[in-house]
Order: C-alpha cells, then structure tokens, then sequence
C-alpha cells in the first residue's frame, strides 16, 4: 500500500504533507511502534483534512484478529486497579462507530484480567433502538457529529450503570479531548457518583499540556493510557470535495440496529461462534486468504469470528465498512463506495480491499438483509452472515 514519505523537521517532529494540508507530528513515546500501529490519510472533511489511520483497529485497514486481542489486552491493561477510596463497578463506552469494537475488546480484555469484578460495556451509536432514555452529545470535528448513548432498560445493568465509579472511555484516537469530555459530562449528570475517568487509546495526540490539563477540564480525576503519545498541528490546505450528507438522523426511523451487541449494555464478554468458525473453516482450501467484513457499527463480532477461524489456521484478516469518507492516499490505496445497509440513505464506504483480492469474503451484518447487502456481496462475491444475536446467526443466500 502507498505511504506518505514523512519529513524530519527535527529529531522528534515529523512534516506530512497532504492533499487537504500540512500535519506536523511530534511523538514522545511509542515511536519504535508508528509504522506498525498508525499510517497516515487525507479525510473528505472540511472541518478535519486529517486522519491518524489505525492499522490494529480492523476498521480502514486490514488486520490480523491476533494482533486485535493484544492491542485490547495492552489497553486494558493501562486502566488503574481498583483499590483503596475508589471501589464499585467499571463502565466502558466505547465511541461509535470507529471504535465500537476496539472498546468491546477492551472491556472484554480487563473481565478477564480481573474475574469476578463487576463492569459494564455500552457503546455510543447514531441510530435509535427502543423507546428507553437516551444522551445526546456531539463529536464536533466528524462528518457526523450527532451521537447517541442510550441507558440500559434491564435494571441489573442500569443498577451496574449508577453504582459506577470508573468510567473508561475507549476510542482509537484522541486529538483535543473535546468529545470525550462532552460524554463525560453526560454521564456524570446521570451518575454524579462516578468519581474518576481514564481514556484508553491507541494514540493521543492532545500533547503533554492537554494531558496534565485533564482533571480541570473534565471536573475529576481523569488518567490515559495509550501506546503511542505526541502532539499534532494542522494546517489546513485545500478543501476537499463535499461528498455528500453522511448523517441523515430521523428521530422515530427504526434503522435495523440490534439491541443485543452493546447499545443497551452488556455485563459480560459476547461468545465467540465457534461453531460457525468450525464449519466455515473446515470448506477453505489450505492456504486461502480470507476477509472476515463487519458492517457499520456492528464490528465486535465480526472480529471474535475472525479469531475463532485463525486460532482453526485459516490465513484470515478483520476489516469494516464504514460512513466515513477518505480521500485516495497515503494510507489508503484504494476505496469501493455502495449504499448503507442501515438505510439511512448514505454513501458507505470500503478501504483498502478491492474486487478478488481475497478467495473468502464473510459479510457479517446485524441488520435484516436488503439490496444494499447484496449489492455489497456482489461487489466482493462475499457471503452474508445475518447475526439476529450471538448464538443465532443465519447464511443470507446470496445467488
């Protein structure tokens, strides 16, 4: 895949000159990791021309399920012990929809690092489910920047959501802190007895000034953890062209988002399909390269199946649609667009894979099968795989 070509301002800053401006990079720690973690693309946004690409996040760049789980267990691992005045349960929240599985991951990493500890896992959305209360807060810098959080309706959750006292907020960047701190003001007027956060992500780019500066702004005691921290500047060049609206929000639309995946909470980690994983692995000839595909906002899954193949030997990467609109470039090399399956009406887009590059490619979707899904399995020869919950999960005929 094509890369930027990085120039050296001086021994710890790096110059990035894209289409849409100029980004300069200072790294502080986690540089031994940059090329393997992070790569570099031009966003069709005007209010942000940059994007920092994840390359373990299988959103915009394929990646392996192995690589996945550790990046989520090193996460985990960065969130402070429970311990003396601070006791209670753990809330993650993971933010839509780059991050969905990044934070499920997470959260599903520290329940094993700490069995019998009680936490809850909630992930931010820009669709409806249900009638129950939700929090509107808003990601300013996104292409669309309404997002949701809806509060658990079974009451063990929502007594796990009040009884808080850690909020862990998951994303797979933070550049100025602003959404985070939208969200956690949020929460806090729904559980004022939550009494510290800590943003666990891949980078943080907010610089050492803003990092230090995180208790005043959030109002409590906040801590981050991340594998590779600096600070950025932008300078913005040339807007891109506008690509459309990439958020069409009806308030009372029922877009086909599942509630059993994590918009209304979930108290433990989600099954892997072992069975599915077993039969599919089984069909592959030895040696076939597989793309195992999340749609949207529905990703965790899509990673566990990817998992349960590699640990049976298949040769298999983990990737996701997404809304997201990038440009061609640096660390995006190629760029398929077709119609959301949530029926929104929007463009959807698909980096970094194109038509035949894999022998396999398993679509997995939460919502009910439509044209949109079938003209993306078209376009990939791709099989559908309908997930009505974890333990139901359907082959769509596709031919």
């Amino acid at each position: 895949m094509n890369a930027p070509h990085p120039a050296s301002l001086s021994a710890s800053v790096q110059r990035i000159e894209l289409p849409t401006g100029t980004l300069d990079l200072r790294i502080d720690s986690g540089a031994a990791e940059l090329d393997a973690l992070l790569g570099f693309a031009a966003r069709a946004n005007a209010k942000r021309g940059f994007l920092f690409l994840s390359k373990v996040l299988g959103k915009h760049w394929p990646a392996r399920p192995i690589d996945m789980l550790m990046v989520h267990e090193r996460l985990a691992a960065t969130v402070p012990p429970l311990g003396g005045a601070v006791q209670g349960p753990v809330v993650f929240i993971a933010m839509a929809e780059t991050a969905i599985g990044l934070g499920q991951g997470v959260f599903e990493a520290w329940l094993r690092a700490h069995p019998g500890q009680q936490a809850l896992f909630l992930h931010t959305t820009r669709y409806r489910v249900g009638n129950g209360p939700l929090i509107e807060f808003e990601e300013a810098h996104s292409h669309a920047p309404r997002q949701f959080l809806h509060a658990p309706l079974e009451p063990g959750l929502q007594a796990l959501l009040l009884a808080a006292r850690t909020l862990v907020l998951v994303d797979d960047e933070a550049s100025t802190g602003n959404t985070f701190v939208n969200l956690a003001a949020a929460c806090r007027r729904l559980n004022p007895g939550l009494e510290r956060v800590h943003l666990a992500t891949i980078t943080n780019f907010m610089g050492r000034t803003a990092t230090d500066a995180l208790d005043s702004r959030f109002g409590i005691p906040v801590t981050s953890g991340a594998l590779i921290e600096g600070e950025f500047t932008f300078a913005q060049g040339a807007l891109p062209p506008d690509q459309g609206a990439a958020q069409r929000y009806q308030e009372h639309a029922d877009r086909g988002a599942s509630t059993d995946f994590g918009r209304l909470g979930s108290a433990r980690a989600l099954r892997a399909p072992e069975g599915l994983a077993a039969r599919l692995a089984g069909e592959f000839a030895p040696g076939s390269r597989v793309l195992v595909l999340g749609t949207g906002e529905f990703m965790h899954a899509s990673t566990l199946l990817g998992a349960a193949l590699q640990r049976r030997g298949v040769d298999v990467v983990v990737q996701s649609t997404t809304r997201s609109p990038i440009l061609t470039w640096g660390a995006v090399d190629h760029a398929l667009t077709f119609p959301d399956n949530y029926g929104e009406g929007i463009a959807n887009y698909l980096y970094n894979v194109a038509p035949g590059q894999y022998d396999h490619v398993l679509a997995c979707h939460e919502t009910a099968p439509g044209p949109a899904l079938h003209q993306l399995a078209r376009l990939l020869d791709a099989r559908l795989f309908h997930f009505q919950s974890e333990d139901h999960v359907e082959e769509v005929p596709v031919r």
